[in-house]
């Protein structure tokens, strides 16, 4: 056995741990229903400006990304992106959403959507926290 600190390892030798991982998740958990979600924002040419992604899977709604363009904030987007999901989750059989978030303004933007904090890790470099938060369906 070879074990050593290394900078990264390359694409190929990531999706062979991803898929160790995997593997003993469904021997250990049974399989996953993951399903991929979208909410993405467009401009009035098609171009691409921000949006929300995540999936849902064992009953929950993962966020993992949303993404307002500045000049865009303040006019209720992430409210009603995180509203789409959250009904889509719902339709899927989802009991929840979960969220994580390093921005200050955005964790204003979940409590306000009732999203409550379960979780946080302070002290990271610069003097900034993350936070984990999440909303119950039922």
């Amino acid at each position: 056995m070879d074990i050593k600190l290394t900078e990264g390892v390359t694409d190929d030798e990531e999706d062979i741990i991803l898929e160790h991982l995997k593997a003993y998740n469904v021997a250990t958990f049974g399989q996953s229903d993951r399903r991929e979600l979208a909410v993405p924002l467009h401009d009035e040419h098609g171009n691409l400006l921000g949006g929300l992604t995540g999936y849902t899977g064992r009953g929950w709604l993962y966020i993992s990304m949303l993404f307002v363009p500045e000049d865009m904030r303040g006019k209720g987007l992430a409210g009603r992106m995180l509203d789409m999901a959250e009904q889509e989750a719902r339709a899927r059989g989802c009991i929840g959403a979960y969220i994580d978030t390093m921005n200050p303004e955005a964790l204003k933007v979940y409590l306000k959507q009732g999203y409550v904090e379960i979780g946080s890790l302070k002290s990271l470099a610069g003097g900034h926290n993350i936070t984990w938060l999440e909303k119950r369906f039922r």
